[in-house]
């Protein structure tokens, strides 16, 4: 037995959260000394509840442990405690940070340069765009985007990451062997497939609302900064950035529609001084990083020469009237127009109202 097997021990238990964990470090100096208890001293920890004393007696078996572990083995479920080498660097230093995490996926590096993009669960079409276009951007600057694979603003981040090419880790509010929304489940097979899936909670853990408020200091903790794309006055989203300030990190908002529900919480955060963002660079500008170099012949290896040109300028100008690409490259207006079509039947561009051109 070590320290790892007493936290995966104890963090199988419902009712005992990160804070509990510590509690008890408190109490019996070592996690080993509330293994090797008499039953009598584990019913005197102040404010535990019978059930969860119940509990650790019940589990207290070396056979339980064992079981446990190869559940997460046969699930390729990697387990993370703090001192392990794998254990993300930036989660360390956070107040309150997690005692294990269970990921699916991995963790490298350069996945300390990640920007969190968060929001409503329930965002307009202008912010399910506006999350994916800048989330596409971002990884084109080898950036890494966290978020929490939720309903809308998350779902748009997470799938803006993956097919701009780059990395991205959602953290969960249940067990990394629940996927929620159910919906999602293609989603976070890609996600696991260039980024990471983790999350501090058990298996089995159901997505009960109260998780959510909890795991999202991880998500502001893994970022260097966050953005706000739409959240409302009382949105869970707000809670992050609590986190986040209280971590010291950069927070960012994109202005929203002053009569819509779901922008009244974002130009609260602008007018309590988070930096208004309009576009990629204002983020950027706070880091100074450069865009990783691109090969557009093998980003975009299924288009024409004459597509992946007027790929090329809507990436560089987005967003981008169809005139002025005519215009940029030379072309005939018929020629983009039907050039655009295509390109939009492969769903890599849209056309906005007024035919305005942006990435998909």
């Amino acid at each position: 037995m070590n320290e790892k097997d007493y936290l995966i021990w104890l963090n199988s238990i419902h009712g005992i959260g990160y804070l509990t964990i510590e509690k008890f470090k408190e109490y019996f100096k070592t996690l080993e000394n509330l293994w090797n208890a008499p039953v009598s001293e584990i019913y005197k920890i102040p404010n535990l509840r019978r059930n969860v004393a119940d509990s650790i007696i019940k589990t207290r078996k070396e056979e339980y442990i064992r079981n446990y572990k190869e559940k997460l083995l046969s699930m390729k479920v990697q387990c993370l405690i703090k001192n392990e080498e794998l254990y993300p660097v930036v989660l360390k230093y956070i107040k309150a940070h997690p005692q294990i995490l269970y990921m699916k996926g991995n963790i490298k590096k350069e996945d300390e340069k990640a920007i969190a993009i968060i929001g409503s669960r329930k965002c307009t079409s202008y912010g399910r765009n506006i999350a994916y276009k800048f989330a596409r951007e971002l990884a084109s600057y080898g950036i890494t985007i966290i978020s929490g694979m939720a309903y809308g603003i998350d779902s748009a981040a997470h799938k803006g990451a993956l097919d701009g090419g780059g990395r991205t880790i959602a953290v969960l509010g249940s067990g990394i062997d629940i996927c929620y929304p159910k919906s999602n489940a293609n989603l976070m097979k890609r996600i696991i497939e260039s980024g990471a899936v983790i999350s501090e909670y058990p298996l089995g853990t159901q997505p009960r609302p109260g998780n959510f408020p909890r795991r999202n200091r991880i998500i502001s903790g893994l970022s260097m900064g966050v953005l706000v794309v739409e959240a409302g006055l009382k949105s869970g989203t707000l809670i992050t950035i609590d986190y986040a300030l209280e971590q010291g990190k950069d927070v960012f908002a994109i202005p929203g529609n002053i009569n819509c529900s779901v922008s009244k919480g974002t130009n609260k955060l602008l007018k309590e001084g988070a930096k208004l963002v309009t576009c990629i660079e204002d983020i950027i500008e706070e880091y100074n990083i450069e865009r990783e170099t691109c090969n557009i012949e093998n980003k975009y290896s299924d288009l024409s020469q004459s597509e992946k040109s007027v790929l090329k300028v809507i990436e560089k100008k987005q967003p981008i009237h169809i005139d002025l690409i005519s215009s940029i490259l030379h072309l005939d207006a018929g020629a983009v127009n039907g050039i655009i079509t295509v390109l939009e039947i492969k769903d890599y561009v849209e056309m906005l109202p007024g035919r305005i051109i942006i990435l998909k």
